[in-house]
């Protein structure tokens, strides 16, 4: 048992609620206010398990033995995921009244950057829940077997230098058009052959470059990678409709405007702003 400490306020539920509407079925799961999930890191397959101790200001990560040797490398990820080394009052007074209906709520991460960034493209035009259904398809089709304590939880997330070797038809038989499956071939190839990396220590700036040479990647698609993948505080995807419906007006530029206020917090500003949108009766 290991426990990754954070400042409090930590909007918990708010985060697992996002997470879970989002989830790659058969990869990870919320259950009971528990996050699990494979891992494979450094050719080591393995589970992970993760609750929130409020009384502690800690989160408490169980990792099956097979992990233990990549622990540093698991609780890095944990942290980048769950967004523990953000710094809540200092965000929420930036950002106003904004902030002041959900205090903690965090900027969910990535565990894996392909895996987020290969769902950022599923997500493309369509509704959060098609966009989950799509990701299971590929789990179930691409992900390897893997046996866990967790009844839910038998895949591997689908690796980019699987993903790179597979037909386009192929990727495009789980339901999607075939440009977007050529979306997730390009950047799994551009994964593979490391024109893109998802560390966080990468520049945001080139990093958001090439994945907009990438085909069908713009700018919305990219800076929600950013935001999660490369823990970048100040990304806003301006395009989205959540953000544009919660700002009250049809055009991005609009929508950028109003969000220059909110630097360089405007990922945490997003996350409001789309939490307004679902606490909307």
């Amino acid at each position: 048992m290991s426990r990754l400490s954070y400042l409090a306020p930590f909007d918990w539920d708010s985060l697992l609620a996002f997470l879970s509407r989002r989830l790659f079925a058969g990869v990870e799961e919320v259950n009971d206010g528990c996050y699990p999930r494979t891992a494979e890191i450094a050719g080591l397959r393995g589970w992970i398990s993760v609750q929130n101790d409020a009384t502690l200001s800690a989160l408490r990560v169980e990792v099956s033995g097979s992990l233990v040797p990549v622990l540093p490398e698991v609780r890095a990820r944990l942290r980048r995921l769950f967004d523990l080394e953000a710094i809540p009052e200092a965000i929420a007074s930036h950002l106003g009244s904004l902030a002041e209906a959900h205090p903690g709520l965090r900027v969910p991460g990535a565990f894996d950057g392909f895996e987020l960034a290969v769902r950022a493209i599923l997500g493309q035009q369509i509704s959060v829940k098609a966009a989950t259904t799509l990701a299971a398809r590929l789990t179930r089709q691409f992900g390897e077997l893997i046996v866990t304590p967790f009844a839910a939880l038998t895949r591997l997330s689908p690796r980019a230098d699987v993903i790179s070797k597979i037909p386009v038809k192929q990727l495009a038989a789980i339901g999607m058009p075939q440009t977007r499956a050529k979306s997730i071939l390009a950047l799994a190839q551009a994964v593979t052959m490391g024109t893109v990396s998802f560390d966080p220590s990468v520049s945001i700036d080139q990093t958001l470059a090439t994945l907009k040479e990438l085909p069908g990647i713009g700018d919305w698609t990219a800076h929600y990678i950013a935001m999660r993948a490369l823990r970048w505080p100040d990304a806003f995807p301006q395009g989205d409709l959540g953000i544009l419906k919660a700002l009250q007006t049809r055009e991005p530029r609009h929508a950028a405007a109003l969000a220059e206020r909110w630097r360089p917090w405007r990922a945490y500003a997003a996350m409001h702003l789309w939490k307004s949108i679902v606490d909307t009766p």
